[in-house]
């Protein structure tokens, strides 16, 4: 099999091993451009690496883009993290075409945050999709699609490294034998079940301790490692990575107590009230510095987090 990869970062780089190791011919790598002052993309590195001819296009849609995929003659492109638009033209030149990995059992979660919004909105389970890319968002057809658990104290971190990244660089290799073997078979998605969720930003991460400690832990879990899910102390702002949620089991507990006070501060964490619990933090950021455990923040019993 004679495929290009077009992706980005370490998943795209795992993708690139991936059909190496499996023998296939990659005749070439597609990366995003890179931005002033990034880290080195590892994929690019890793095709510079192996000698692969490495192309970056602002925009796909360009003749030269164009030129530059039919001049490779592939069989199957390979999208793995892919982050720009590439339009269905593009994606229709290899004789074979184009599949496309997506981080969730599509339709459910269109859109580019995709894992981080399963947990937030308190799911259970997600998945991967390995899709044919067309000119809608996460919309053309699936040909397979693999899933896996959120536990209850999963983070996006976990979720992904540890689940859905290995599941996915196997999965494409199995669709992209499917598709060459010509036995994928191609399910139109439901339309009537699709959701889409943009980015998960400063707004969509802000902390409101009014509302169930169970749903501020699922958007703390589904903002770690990032971006973050934030509150302020002192007017700064302060980001919670690791945590846990405590459910209030008598009125006791909580007497007296305001949303979004810091109470049971200890060696290793502190305690912050919501609505019928609270959230144990143990990992946090203040403003632009590092990650601290939460007993070096300086944040005492009595604080009111908030605003």
């Amino acid at each position: 099999m004679r495929v290009a990869i077009i992706g980005q970062q370490a998943f795209g780089k795992a993708v690139l091993e991936a059909f190496i190791e499996r023998r296939h011919d990659v005749a070439a790598v597609f990366v995003a451009p890179e931005k002033p002052g990034a880290r080195p993309d590892p994929l690019k590195q890793a095709a510079g690496e192996r000698g692969l001819p490495v192309h970056s296009f602002a925009s796909y849609a360009a003749e030269e883009a164009r030129a530059t995929m039919r001049g490779l003659d592939v069989d199957l492109a390979i999208m793995a993290y892919v982050t720009q638009f590439i339009p269905a033209a593009f994606c229709a030149l290899p004789k074979h075409g184009t599949i496309q990995f997506h981080p969730s059992l599509l339709p459910l979660h269109r859109g580019p945050s995709s894992i981080n919004w399963a947990i937030i909105q308190g799911r259970t389970k997600t998945g991967l999709t390995i899709f044919r890319p067309n000119d809608g968002l996460d919309e053309g057809p699936v040909i397979l699609q693999k899933e896996v658990a959120i536990g209850p104290d999963d983070t996006i971190g976990s979720v992904y490294f540890d689940k859905i990244f290995p599941a996915g660089v196997a999965a494409l290799l199995e669709a992209a034998d499917a598709v060459l073997a010509g036995t994928a078979r191609e399910a139109v998605q439901d339309e009537s079940r699709a959701t889409y969720e943009g980015w998960v930003r400063e707004a969509e991460s802000h902390i409101d301790w009014a509302k169930h400690v169970d749903r501020i832990y699922d958007l703390v879990r589904g903002c770690n490692p990032a971006p973050g899910a934030w509150t302020r102390w002192e007017g700064k702002k302060l980001q919670i990575f690791d945590a846990r949620k405590v459910i209030a089991r008598r009125f006791a507990e909580v007497r007296g107590l305001k949303l979004g006070q810091v109470t049971r501060c200890g060696p290793e964490s502190f305690a912050v009230h919501g609505q019928g619990g609270f959230i144990e933090v143990m990992r946090c950021r203040i403003e632009d510095g590092p990650k601290i455990k939460a007993a070096e923040s300086g944040i005492r019993d009595g604080a009111i987090l908030g605003g």
